[in-house]
């Protein structure tokens, strides 16, 4: 039955009354459901996102938005073989459709995961160390970043509805910032089931996620400075977008994936006897296959070494040839159809293209075959390797992307040729290179690198564990620079901070310990009437104290501490040798010996509610301390953070260790948990 698709404006689903798009199955040509904006009000969309999903999401912590998308997560896991039975209309099979909802699942996951371990109980981040500006230092700096009161809108590409929308929402959320998403209108219903399944969860606060199933109408003359776009798609579009009257009026934050043309290389160092021989050629393979080739990250340039070029085009004939056409819903194995008989043809145009300085040495652009399907209905073709009559002539191949299962390969003679060769494609997601040899990765991986979002280098130690050249990850960049739109999506926290601002915070270090809630040297450290440890997590306060008495450090300190250790380097035993030293006056205590002591002068012995000490962080041995000299500590609390668990909190500590003549001997920040009263 076809649909029409709704869109969600304002908490509430939208049924367009005219102007519907009819969307068609990849597999069959039958019209799968209808899509239009008409009627919708975009200001009003982008004010309900600045006015109710805004506040609500920045009245919440990171932690607690971590909270809401693993809740969200996990709610979607137990329902997303909806989405599966809609994806297989998009002409993807069930293993290449895992890619796009498991994987965005995962992500979501990630980010979650990372919102926990990695920012703070708090709605806003402190960034880097505390700068002092002036010589008493009673003036200093920090940076923080704190939410845009503004709104995402996030332009998704067709080929990933699911993973392509959470993995922009899961950042921007964590940020404290609402979406306004627009999916690609070809596979507009997958995406409007998932925002569905996140509506349906109740898990996210009104205003915080909208959805247009259509055309964006007047939706970016709405925008201001304080809202952000992130777009993937061609690079028609993108410029088109970027060059807005508003966008550009408003200097509105423009995240951008586009087109690239990746590259495999197989290293000069490879012959067919390597097993990074057949790795290469499997990769080249799956990502000409996989999605039919319509990935932005697709291996789109194939370069070989001369020598091996024949080898090179004759194993891939051969895997290619065993590639099965067919539909995706009954055959998990075999390769679908491009997502309409539209974007065949627009890859048919590019084959045409690229005829003009390649010749086809597998597959035929107009004609295909396979069990059960019917190529003039379905948006089905075979995949095409082309090669390069004269690689270091031809021009096309590098800005002429064909968005569907095409890949041409270009002979380089050395690693010279090889590099300038990768940099005519003028900026990339991804390349991946082949090799065994050291020299080999290093030229080409700094020669391309400048080009590139991200670079996989594969051999033999690594292939086993290798994600592959077409996946991205959470945890690193995804995004290049030039043709690939100069854009830096995931990268782990990188991408949270694209809905931020940094600003620089400068003020005395009392009113900024206030602020951040963050304590640094010069704002006030009263000294604790009781000993910090013998209180718990709520009743200590940043900036709380002590300073604890003397001790001496002996050499029999130092000869006991080296023996019992095993540490018995010489700047501790041999008076001579450490004179020697620069950097010592003689023989000097260790500085793990520093560490004990100081531990043993803060430490309260009695069972209280400090529960354990589970870390170091920022250690700096700063001046060396011979026997005779004493020490002595001063500890601070620096930072309170809430756990996962409510029964304790975790405490940073500054911990200054100085001598007799209080110079700094040592620094660091120490980690510990503390109890916290029942509720």
């Amino acid at each position: 039955m076809t649909i029409t698709l709704q869109s969600l404006a304002q908490d509430r689903w939208v049924t367009p009354d005219e102007g519907r798009v009819e969307i068609a199955s990849a597999i069959d040509g039958s019209v799968v459901a209808r899509a239009s904006s008409a009627g919708l009000d975009f200001a009003a969309m982008v004010a309900h996102a600045r006015e109710i999903g805004g506040p609500a999401l920045r009245k919440l912590s990171f932690h607690r938005r971590a909270d809401m998308l693993k809740a969200l997560g996990a709610y979607l896991g137990e329902r997303k073989e909806t989405l599966y039975a809609l994806a297989a209309d998009t002409g993807a099979n069930r293993r290449d459709n895992a890619v796009d909802i498991d994987g965005g699942l995962v992500t979501l996951a990630a980010y979650a995961s990372r919102g926990r371990r990695e920012l703070p109980d708090t709605p806003f981040i402190v960034e880097g160390e505390v700068e002092q500006l002036g010589k008493r230092g009673s003036f200093v700096g920090q940076h923080l970043l704190s939410p845009l009161h503004g709104v995402a809108v996030h332009i998704n590409a067709f080929n990933f509805p699911c993973w392509g929308l959470l993995e922009k929402l899961a950042p921007a959320l964590l940020a404290g910032v609402p979406v306004i998403a627009k999916p690609a209108t070809a596979t507009a219903y997958v995406a409007e089931a998932l925002v569905k399944l996140i509506h349906e969860s109740g898990l996210l606060p009104a205003g915080a996620l909208q959805l247009i199933c259509g055309g964006t109408g007047d939706l970016l003359d709405h925008l201001t400075g304080q809202d952000v776009i992130a777009f993937t798609g061609s690079i028609e579009t993108s410029e088109k977008l970027h060059a807005h009257r508003n966008v550009a009026r408003h200097a509105i934050r423009f995240v951008a994936e586009r087109d690239s043309l990746n590259a495999a290389i197989l290293g000069a160092d490879v012959t067919p006897a390597d097993p990074e021989f057949d790795l290469f050629v499997r990769e080249v393979v799956r990502e000409m296959t996989a999605k039919a080739g319509q990935k932005c990250t697709a291996i789109r340039r194939v370069l070989v070494p001369r020598a091996q070029q024949a080898a090179v085009l004759a194993a891939l004939k051969d895997k290619l040839a065993e590639v099965r056409l067919g539909d995706p819903r009954k055959d998990d194995k075999a390769m679908g159809p491009l997502v309409s008989r539209a974007q065949r043809e627009a890859v048919r145009a590019a084959i045409a293209t690229l005829q003009t300085e390649a010749e086809i040495v597998s597959g035929n652009p107009e004609r295909c075959e396979g069990d059960g399907i019917d190529a003039t209905k379905g948006a089905y073709m075979a995949p095409i390797l082309l090669r390069a009559r004269d690689p270091m002539a031809a021009r096309k191949v590098h800005d002429t992307e064909a968005f569907g299962p095409v890949a041409t390969v270009l002979a380089y003679d050395d690693i010279d040729q090889a590099i300038e060769l990768v940099r005519r494609g003028e900026g990339s997601l991804v390349a991946s290179l082949f090799t065994y040899d050291n020299v080999v990765a290093e030229q080409i991986a700094l020669g391309i690198a400048p080009w590139h979002g991200r670079l996989l280098i594969v051999d033999r130690d690594c292939a086993a564990e290798s994600t592959g050249h077409g996946a991205p990850l959470p945890a690193l960049l995804h995004g290049g620079p030039g043709r690939a739109g100069g854009g830096e999506e995931l990268g782990g926290l990188r991408s949270v901070h694209h809905y931020m601002q940094r600003t620089a915070i400068q003020a005395s270090p009392r009113r900024l310990a206030a602020l951040t809630g963050t304590w640094s040297r010069g704002a006030p450290s009263p000294a604790a009437t009781v000993h910090p440890f013998k209180r718990n997590y709520d009743e200590l306060a940043i900036g709380d104290s002590i300073e604890t008495a003397s001790r001496p450090i002996t050499l029999d300190d130092i000869e006991h501490f080296a023996h019992f250790t095993g540490d018995t380097f010489y700047a501790h035993m041999d008076e001579a040798a450490a004179k020697a030293n620069p950097f010592f006056p003689g023989r000097v205590a260790h500085g793990y010996l520093i560490l004990a002591f100081a531990a043993g002068l803060f430490v309260d012995p009695a069972p209280g509610p400090l529960l354990a000490n589970y870390g170091l962080d920022n250690l700096r041995f700063l001046k060396p301390v011979s026997p005779d000299d004493t020490i002595k500590v001063k500890l601070t609390v620096k930072q309170k953070s809430s756990a996962r668990r409510p029964e304790y909190g975790e405490v940073r500590w500054d911990v200054e260790v100085v001598n007799q003549h209080d110079e700094p001997v040592a620094r660091y920040d120490l980690l510990t948990m503390s109890a916290r009263p029942p509720a």
